[in-house]
């Protein structure tokens, strides 16, 4: 078949969730059938990820995406007055729009068109309407759904202190809801991460049209390309990773610092509280942790020098959906895990033998502090999370799942 790919982030470099899950499931669609792929840009997108997608692709496309304070502001005042959604609106790209007119004219039909979140559901709608004007076919429509994405809006606004933050957050969420069931009762494929996104998603749909079910695959990963790390026994790491810029990590971070490390300090005076990735909310380091047990590092090239020191991995969040990659790369690491339970949603763990749960702050410090204690219990967690990676989360077994998704196409 061709398939036409399309992204919103350009998948490579693997440092961020989505981009991991739209890598491997190109890649292992592309060892069976003619892949092209069109993605929105960034600056710091370099040449060399282009080049390294290629080796995969048929061509690859590339479009930049185009944001500004002041863009954002108008999309938003859009967004009020219609019951188009923030988000998709931001990405609305005249740009986009024309790079796959031109390869749609030029390349000839495509088979199928497979869009990477809901934000790339506008460009499969082009893209089949297009296709049937040029040549008298609609390729079949394939949405690859990360997340229940209103309800990660509807999380959000349920922490949000601000009241008028909340009544804006809340209304996203209520635009997203409807505008993401009609999306996926309207596409003739539709795949979800999780059960339970496919499930939100169905609820909000209610009385309408059916949500599309085509499978649920999980993100998965390649547990061969990330062997256990060689790691500190004494380690007083308590490592966060991840994009602060997605606004459940920073709010996560933010929660654990104010109200959980500070209990964690009480038992654990030396531990140092690593928090590695782009953006970190400027807040962080106001709060009233001592210089010497607060590392706040930004975008880590290689984080593994603080990997190795880590004695407790936290996923701390209290928004989000679909899973967190972040998860899956501790468990390949062999490090052991403190996550809430709506950062473990949607990811098949074993509390107690893989991963460790906790909602409470204190309950969540006393995991932690246990972990930073306790060899023997470091060493029980962390092999159990390698272990689950390796039978449910390793690309090349799980996503054949594919196969049957393509072959309905």
């Amino acid at each position: 078949m061709r398939i036409l790919f399309l992204t919103q982030v350009l998948p490579y470099p693997l440092d961020a969730g989505p981009k991991t899950r739209a890598y491997y499931v190109l890649r292992f669609l592309a060892e069976s059938h003619e892949v092209t792929l069109v993605s929105f840009v960034r600056s710091t997108d370099t040449p060399q990820a282009v080049a390294h997608l290629q080796q995969y692709c048929a061509a690859v496309h590339t479009v930049p995406i185009v944001r500004s304070a002041a863009r954002n502001a108008g999309y938003l005042a859009e967004s009020l007055v219609t019951n188009q959604p923030f988000i998709i609106a931001r990405d609305r790209s005249t740009a986009m729009r024309m790079a796959l007119t031109k390869l749609v004219e030029t390349a000839g039909g495509f088979d199928a068109v497979h869009g990477d979140q809901l934000w790339m559901a506008p460009y499969l709608q082009h893209v089949s309407t297009l296709s049937f004007h040029l040549h008298g076919t609609h390729p079949t429509r394939v949405l690859d759904q990360h997340n229940a994405c209103y309800m990660i809006f509807r999380r959000l606004a349920e922490g949000e202190s601000n009241p008028l933050k909340r009544q804006l957050v809340r209304l996203e969420a209520h635009k997203l809801a409807r505008y993401e069931a009609r999306v996926c009762a309207d596409f003739e494929r539709v795949v979800w991460v999780t059960r339970e996104d496919y499930a939100a998603v169905a609820a909000a749909a209610g009385q309408g049209a059916p949500v599309v079910n085509s499978g649920v695959i999980p993100i998965c990963i390649d547990t061969a390309a990330q062997p256990p790390l060689p790691r500190n026994p004494n380690g007083r790491r308590v490592t966060f990773l991840g994009g602060l810029h997605y606004p459940p990590n920073a709010q996560g971070v933010l929660w654990f610092a104010e109200h959980v490390f500070p209990k964690v300090l009480a038992q654990a005076p030396d531990a140092v509280l690593t928090v590695i990735g782009k953006q970190p909310p400027a807040e962080l380091a106001q709060l009233n942790i001592p210089a010497a047990n607060l590392d706040i590092l930004g975008y880590v090239d290689d984080p593994r020098l603080y990997l190795a020191d880590t004695g407790a991995f936290i996923v701390p969040l209290l928004a989000g959906g679909g899973m967190r990659v972040k998860i899956l790369d501790a468990w390949c690491w062999g490090i052991p895990i403190v996550s809430t339970t709506v950062g473990a949603e949607g990811i098949a763990a074993a509390p107690g033998q893989d991963i460790l749960l906790a909602d409470r702050p204190d309950e969540f410090a006393a995991h932690v502090v246990n972990l930073l204690q306790t060899p023997l219990l470091r060493d029980t967690i962390g092999k159990g999370g390698r272990c689950s990676a390796e039978q449910k989360y390793d690309w090349q077994h799980i996503y054949r799942s594919w196969d049957s998704v393509y072959g309905q196409a």
